[in-house]
């Protein structure tokens, strides 16, 4: 019986203070902020809502902080130059306020955690949790302390090459691994000097860009933005986020930098928000290609009274702010209402106690304890898709292919969005398998494709040779780091390169075939599914991806990882999703896809339902799916009751039993439907889940609550509230899975 190690889903703790301490606290720092908002200029404050990039330090730089033109600066790595420039800001300029320095750090700062759609794949909000924190102290470290992350866009379109910074198509996994996400980088104490202050990025939408492409418009009816796209956010607004940052996209037809209603009227006065909302790199400048703004200085009037607090790099407010307010086209309270919340976030990082960073001969880099989280989290966001005869885990072995661009790609391993990592750092799998298993199995290597999109197939032969040499094939598969992330949008998200090709040369071997995928999407591999014996899908992983999949593949530690996207066949199927709704003809068995069809049929549809003649109406593999090792049986769902009254509650239990032979962890899902709505409702949408270990042949059982205010959804009067009627729910393993108990609201 094999052993796993799994962390279980966790609640983390927090030291709160009591009430009336936190009450007194925070009078306290707004009695600060009026106090000096009262002694400030108008140039000043206008400073303070200016966010530069670093440049270096010249006598220009020297002035504008010292003159107090600038409140924020992002990308400034040195700690020897961040207190200098915080010297400057601190002990010359006029009022002593000083600058906060910001930095992405998406994934990681040093020790560089799988990329967040990978985190998803968890189903596992401490694995998020560790991610920050790790993140979190290595970065301020060097004198960060505002990270531009997590983004909590909910993607449905794998083309979009920032789906790699989500957590994927689900508002409630969203929503709970980007609040453990926001707890992880600010921890207990924001002025505790290792907190940083997080970003819910981007504000809002910005996933449903059309066409998957970068920037792209957007058109979302208000319930949807509600019901779905603001979820995550409104979570990260209750969870303390301590930023916001607006999106590149227009919102129908509004840019998001200013779009009042969004900013104002759902942020400010909905959520009574009051931290700090940031614009994206130039968002507010970027309102004049849009066709919104007729210049820069309309821009930096509609991003002003549209609720923008800090202008990135957009140059807007630093040089029309001041004519804007004097021609009393911005106000100077709208002006004071920015800079409070800029103010508030400086007072609450503890930056007018503690404005330098202590600079240390020792490195937090790379700590032991930081590469185990690492590791673990990449164990738990790999997903097994398919393992034909128990495939995995090899086991028995006397010798091994090891083949494949990814195989040994340390800068691509980590993911896009790393501008701190050092490959030098990362652990492949190749390194891995070598170094566990080196001396007891024969590792056959042929890298063959020295990277993704590589077409040279002059090594196939010797790939072949090294397969049919070997008791087994182990074929690492994916895309370049470069390939997904800001701006990599792809038309086309199958593998690239010679990569398919060289699969099905390697099957000529006969030897069976495990298929390792690295990637930053969920490409379409129905093929390459088709092909393999095994398919383990792995995300970028990250600095200790290698030693995790070696721990994978060869049985020290078993798969829990689900999709925490659906993953379609064909690029034509996209947008795909599990949460969709019905049509009037739902599609059913019995579909007559495009083989099918005799030639020269006649016209026909009566009876037609709704799906592609060439990829019929499901997806490769559903949201919420998953191989493990071993095997568990649920048993049938149990109701404290089958009606539910207004505000009450009801209680569903579910057993579940590890039926194999190796301890694993389970990720329990709670789906619901609401049947008959004002407005149609989706077929199914995630209310919990529970990742639980379950020891061989033991029982484990698992327990939600589903209140009235879980059923309720937004409707066309903007009043969220529930429908009467009946409602399914299932306890399952994945979103295609489960039998269906009905209960009713009256």
């Amino acid at each position: 019986m094999k052993k796993v190690l799994c962390y279980t889903l966790f609640l983390t703790v927090f030291t709160v203070l009591g009430c009336s301490q936190q009450s007194k606290n925070s009078n306290d720092v707004e009695k600060k902020i009026n106090s000096l908002l009262s002694q400030m200029t108008l140039d000043e404050k206008i400073g303070q809502m200016n966010q530069l990039t670093d440049v270096g330090i010249n006598d220009d730089v020297k002035a504008q902080i010292k003159n107090g033109s600038v409140g924020s600066f992002l990308n400034t790595m040195s700690p020897e130059q961040i207190n200098e420039m915080q010297k400057i800001a601190v002990e010359e300029s006029r009022l002593g306020i000083p600058l906060v320095f910001a930095r992405d750090i998406i994934h990681g700062f040093k020790t560089i955690f799988p990329v967040p759609l990978g985190q998803a794949a968890s189903f596992n909000p401490e694995v998020g949790y560790n991610g920050a924190r790790v993140a979190a102290v290595e970065a301020s470290s060097v004198g960060i302390r505002w990270t531009f992350t997590p983004m909590m866009d909910i993607s449905r379109d794998a083309r979009w090459g920032r789906i790699a910074e989500s957590c994927g198509e689900d508002p409630v996994l969203t929503a709970k691994m980007v609040v453990a996400m926001i707890r992880g980088f600010q921890g207990e104490n924001l002025a505790d000097p290792t907190s940083i202050a997080a970003c819910a990025k981007h504000f809002a939408g910005y996933g449903a860009a059309e066409s998957g492409k970068d920037y792209n418009t957007t058109w979302i009816p208000e319930e949807l933005l509600r019901d779905v796209y603001l979820v995550p956010f409104e979570a990260a607004a209750k969870a303390g986020c301590a930023t916001f940052m607006c999106s590149f996209n227009d919102i129908n037809g509004v840019p998001s930098s200013g779009n009042r209603h969004l900013n104002v009227d759902i942020l400010r006065n909905e959520w009574g928000y009051d931290g700090v909302l940031v614009s994206d790199w130039g968002s507010a400048q970027q309102m004049i290609p849009h066709g919104f703004s007729e210049d820069l200085k309309q821009a930096a009037e509609q991003a002003a009274n549209a609720g923008m607090d800090m202008d990135m790099m957009g140059f807007a407010y630093i040089n029309h702010l001041k004519e804007l307010v004097n021609e009393g086209v911005v106000s100077e309270k709208t002006i004071d209402s920015a800079v409070r919340n800029i103010l508030r976030l400086k007072y609450r990082l503890g930056l007018f106690d503690k404005p330098y960073v202590e600079i240390k001969d020792s490195t937090v880099f790379y700590a032991k304890e930081s590469l185990e989280k690492a590791k673990q989290a990449a164990v738990e966001s790999a997903v097994l898709l398919k393992n034909e005869n128990n495939v995995l885990p090899l086991a028995n072995l006397k010798s091994v292919a090891v083949i494949g661009a990814l195989a040994d790609a340390p800068a691509d391993q980590v993911g896009t969005w790393c501008f701190d990592a050092e490959p030098s750092h990362s652990v492949t799998p190749i390194a891995a398998i070598t170094e566990a298993y080196g001396k007891d199995v024969k590792i056959n290597y042929v890298q063959t494709l020295k990277y993704s999109r590589d077409k040279n197939k002059s090594d196939f032969p010797k790939a072949l040779a090294a397969a049919r040499n070997s008791d087994a094939v182990l074929y690492f598969v994916g895309e370049e780091a470069i390939l997904s992330g800001e701006a990599k949008c792809l038309a086309d998200i199958s593998l690239q390169g010679a990569q398919s090709e060289l699969l099905t040369e390697l099957k000529k071997s006969g030897k069976p075939v495990v298929l390792v995928v690295m990637a930053g999407r969920p490409l379409t591999i129905e093929k390459e599914a088709k092909e393999a014996d095994a398919i383990l899908y792995a995300f970028h992983g990250g600095t200790m991806a290698g030693a995790a999949l070696a721990d994978l593949i060869f049985g020290k530690a078993v798969p829990s990882g689900k999709l925490p996207v659906t993953m379609p066949k064909m690029v034509g199927q996209i947008p795909i999703y599990y949460n969709h709704k019905n049509t009037g003809r739902p599609t059913g068995k019995g579909a007559t896809l495009i083989d099918e069809i005799p030639v020269g049929a006649g016209q026909f549809s009566i009876g037609s339902t709704s799906y592609h003649l060439d990829a019929g109406s499901e997806p490769l593999y559903p949201f919420g799916y998953g191989l493990s090792y071993t095997t568990f049986e649920y048993s049938d769902v149990q109701l404290s009751d089958t009606v539910i009254s207004l505000n009450g509650k009801i209680t569903a239990k579910c057993t579940i039993k590890n039926t194999g032979k190796y301890d694993a962890c389970e990720v329990v899902q709670f789906y619901m439907r609401d049947l008959v709505g004002e407005l149609i409702r989706p077929v199914k949408e995630l209310k919990d889940f529970q990742k639980i270990l379950i020891k061989a042949g033991e029982s484990r059982e698992v327990e939600f609550t589903l209140t009235t205010d879980d059923l309720a959804y937004w409707h066309s009067d903007m009043k969220k509230r529930a429908d009467k009627g009946k409602f399914y729910l299932w306890i399952a393993p994945s979103s295609d899975l489960g039998k269906a108990v009905e209960f009713k609201l009256k």
